[in-house]
C-alpha cells in the first residue's frame, strides 16, 4: 500500500532517510487509534522530553517501561479483581501497551509514578563526534602537502 505522498525528491537529495518515510509511510496505515491510556508529550527543553501518562490505579509493580533501539514501550498490566457487582464502571484498569517512536540518541533518564500520572524524562545526547565542529582553514597549502606527503609513503 503506498501513500498519497510521493517522496522521490527527497530520495534524489538525501542519504539515509529510508526509515523516515518507512514510518510516514507505518503512520498512514494504522487502522485503530486506541486513545487510552491518555498521554501528554511535552519539550522540556533544547535537547529534553517529557510523556506523561495518566495511569490512576496502577501500581508501580503493574507497570513497565522498555527501551530498545528507537522504541520506547509502555505497558500496564492490571490483575482482574471481583469485589462486587458493578452498577457502573467508568474506572478503566484494562492491559494496554503503548509504543512510541524515539529519534536517533533519544535515551531515558528516569521514570516517576506519583498521583496516578506516570512521567518519563527523555534526553537526547548527541555523540561529540557527531556535533558540528569548526574546521581551521589552512594557508599555503599545507592540507595539499599533507595529502600529497601521504600518497608518496602509500
Amino acid at each position: 500500500m503506498r501513500t498519497a505522498f510521493d517522496f522521490t525528491p527527497l530520495f534524489r537529495s538525501s542519504v539515509g532517510f529510508d526509515r523516515i518515510v518507512d514510518m510516514l509511510e507505518n503512520a498512514s496505515r494504522a487502522t485503530a487509534v486506541d486513545n487510552w491510556p491518555p498521554y501528554d508529550i511535552a519539550r522540556a527543553g533544547e535537547d529534553d522530553y517529557r510523556v506523561t501518562m495518566a495511569v490512576a490505579g496502577f501500581s508501580q509493580d503493574e507497570l513497565s517501561i522498555t527501551q530498545e533501539q528507537n522504541v520506547l514501550m509502555v505497558s500496564g498490566h492490571k490483575a482482574e479483581e471481583d469485589t462486587g457487582e458493578y452498577l457502573h464502571r467508568g474506572i478503566a484498569g484494562r492491559t494496554f501497551q503503548r509504543r512510541f517512536q524515539l529519534a536517533d540518541h533519544v535515551k531515558v533518564t528516569g521514570a516517576v509514578l506519583e498521583n496516578g500520572l506516570l512521567t518519563i524524562d527523555l534526553k537526547r545526547e548527541i555523540p561529540e563526534e557527531m556535533k558540528p565542529r569548526r574546521i581551521e582553514i589552512g594557508s599555503g597549502g599545507t592540507a595539499t602537502r599533507r595529502i600529497e606527503a601521504g600518497k608518496q609513503a602509500a
